[in-house]
């Protein structure tokens, strides 16, 4: 693939009244590597600025994104701050994270405030674009109801804390059940070529409501796949690049927020927003169950 690597190359879509470019980043890796040590600051400061460079307009973090010595919110303002007019920063409560670093889940009114205002302090905003209420603090799908946690976002919303609710890690019945109580411009969810494509009709039906799909661990793929290899080759690109273009091609509301510190890595993933898949390749790539 001969392409610029460029953002804007996948479109654009809208969260509400804020248009982000349908190619944006993940911050969860900016704190930490992969083995869990923390990330160098300034090389983590300098692929958001390279990020911005390349045309993303859309990040998403959230406060609980830390390791011992760095918070992913924290480097976000230290490198960004005063924020470009069009970047929109997306950020996601429900978990969170005590002074020790171990994970617990909240819903109430005033536990969902104190995660808002905690953004908006380390952010250095003074409200919040998106939030996403997520359910449960593991990849496991949230069970029961989201009235009370999603409620109490939509009551802070009418304060002017935040703009525009998301929900996160949830089901079909749970968007239907967010739809009876506030207005939802994206679903975040675990999704990509061979991970959870039970959400194939999740999807479908976010795109009839207008919503945003914003996938995450989009690609993680586990063993080597013939396909992918193959249509990754044809292209001269990744195979990360092959499975971020087929999350864009499943529909113009797909929007793709992947994650990494690493500036090689950055420009690997942008690149994939300008990568068109032939129907063929599409065809071969959804042979994979």
């Amino acid at each position: 693939m001969t392409t610029s690597i460029d953002a804007t190359a996948a479109g654009t879509w809208q969260l509400g009244d804020r248009t982000v470019n349908r190619m944006g980043f993940g911050a969860m890796r900016l704190a930490q590597r992969s083995d869990g040590t923390p990330s160098d600051r300034e090389t983590a400061k300098k692929v958001l600025r390279r990020a911005i460079e390349l045309g993303v307009n859309h990040i998403d973090t959230a406060a609980f994104y830390f390791s011992a010595t760095r918070a992913a919110n924290e480097l976000i303002n230290s490198a960004l701050a005063p924020y470009p007019d069009d970047l929109v920063i997306t950020t996601k409560v429900g978990p969170g994270r005590d002074p020790a670093g171990d994970f617990l889940h909240v819903s109430t009114k005033k536990a969902l405030r104190g995660q808002v205002e905690e953004n908006i302090r380390q952010l250095g905003l003074d409200h919040l674009d998106v939030v996403n209420f997520r359910l449960g603090q593991s990849l496991d799908r949230g069970e029961g109801s989201l009235a009370e946690g999603f409620g109490a976002l939509a009551e802070l919303q009418q304060e002017g804390l935040v703009r525009h609710l998301g929900i996160s890690n949830i089901t079909a019945d749970h968007l239907n059940e967010a739809l009876d109580i506030a207005p939802v411009v994206c679903v975040q969810n675990q999704y990509g070529l061979s991970t959870r494509r039970e959400d194939d009709a999740l999807v479908e039906l976010c795109a009839e409501h207008g919503i945003a799909f914003v996938p995450f661990f989009a690609i993680a793929g586990g063993t080597e796949q013939a396909a992918v290899s193959e249509v990754a080759k044809a292209h001269g690109v990744s195979e990360a690049q092959v499975r971020l273009a087929w999350t864009l091609h499943k529909g113009p509301n797909v929007l793709a927020i992947p994650g990494t510190g690493n500036p090689a890595h950055l420009e690997e993933n942008i690149g994939a927003a300008g990568l068109r898949l032939s129907d063929d390749d599409l065809s071969r790539l959804n042979t994979i169950e």
